[in-house]
């Protein structure tokens, strides 16, 4: 397996600072020596050229567009990653996210599902399906499987949707923080949705398991989404977004390598690390520790 890394180094889809300088954090914790570890070959790309959020207008946008902010800048974010996702794909590699905020997932999804049919499976303590009206904050780190599954407030935004993913080949896993619209929205759609309680009660294996089923019937691939804010604080502390009540280190291990065994890896992001608020670059080391298991390392 080839894996190539592509950094989005983005912070327009919420409001902490600093979750642009993810992609350099995680690399600087040896991302490169963990995927060598996994097994995999590792092509750095390099990260995409993204403006910065403070020499932009985060209220342009259109009426039509809600209370999203940052639109115009995450557009353009969305289709250079969607294209270098398709391609890495198309030359049959295997294309490493990072993020950057969650916005950037939208980008993996439209491209990693560009000619192809697609499942996900989503580790995160946040739904992210609320839309530009129902938003609370205006974040898109918030909305990004609205917009690429094509909900109806983002019709005509052909640059969010990801035609080749569909309700029910999503999965989530983890959620513990939803608002009371986008908890409706998720109960009233076919994606799959998995809380803390269902790990809780059925354990991590049992649920995993069950999310990449759900994810891989008849698709040709499965797109992992990482967010660092799925794990506890405790360990994972430099998030923007952190819900106390997350998966400890050896469940979020585990998960990851429940992935790798699945074989059926088409694409990968992980993102929301924040090295401002982390300590001693302890949540982007444990992200790379993380990939390196869902690529395929193993303790023995």
């Amino acid at each position: 397996m080839t894996v190539r890394i592509i950094g989005a180094p983005t912070d327009y889809g919420q409001d902490r600072r600093g979750v642009d300088m993810g992609p350099s954090a995680i690399r600087y914790a040896g991302l490169s020596d963990a995927l060598a570890s996994a097994g995999v070959d590792a092509v750095d790309a390099g990260d995409l050229t993204v403006p910065r959020a403070e020499e932009r207008d985060p209220d342009a946008r259109q009426p039509s567009q809600g209370n999203a902010k940052f639109l115009e800048e995450i557009e353009g974010v969305t289709t250079a990653l969607s294209g270098d996702v398709a391609d890495s794909v198309a030359a049959g590699e295997t294309p490493l996210v990072l993020g950057g905020d969650h916005s950037v997932a939208i980008g993996s999804l439209r491209g990693s599902a560009r000619d192809a049919e697609i499942g996900a499976v989503w580790f995160d303590a946040h739904g992210d399906y609320n839309t530009p009206t129902t938003s609370p904050s205006g974040n898109v780190h918030g909305m990004p499987l609205s917009a690429a599954l094509g909900h109806a407030e983002w019709d005509g935004v052909d640059w969010a949707n990801a035609p080749g993913l569909r309700e029910e080949n999503v999965a989530y896993v983890g959620l513990r923080a939803l608002d009371d619209s986008e908890r409706e929205a998720i109960r009233a759609s076919e994606m799959t949705a998995y809380t803390m309680s269902d790990i809780d009660e059925r354990g991590v294996t049992d649920v995993v398991e069950a999310a990449l089923s759900v994810a891989r019937d008849g698709v040709d691939g499965v797109h992992v989404s990482l967010d660092m804010d799925w794990l506890d604080p405790t360990i994972a502390p430099g998030v923007g977004t952190p819900v106390r009540g997350g998966v400890t280190y050896r469940e979020a291990h585990h998960a990851m390598e429940l992935v790798a065994e699945a074989d059926a890896l088409r694409s990968m992001e992980v993102v929301e690390v924040n090295p401002v608020l982390d300590e001693s670059n302890e949540t982007a080391s444990l992200a790379t520790e993380l990939v390196a298991s869902a690529f395929g390392k193993r303790i023995l």
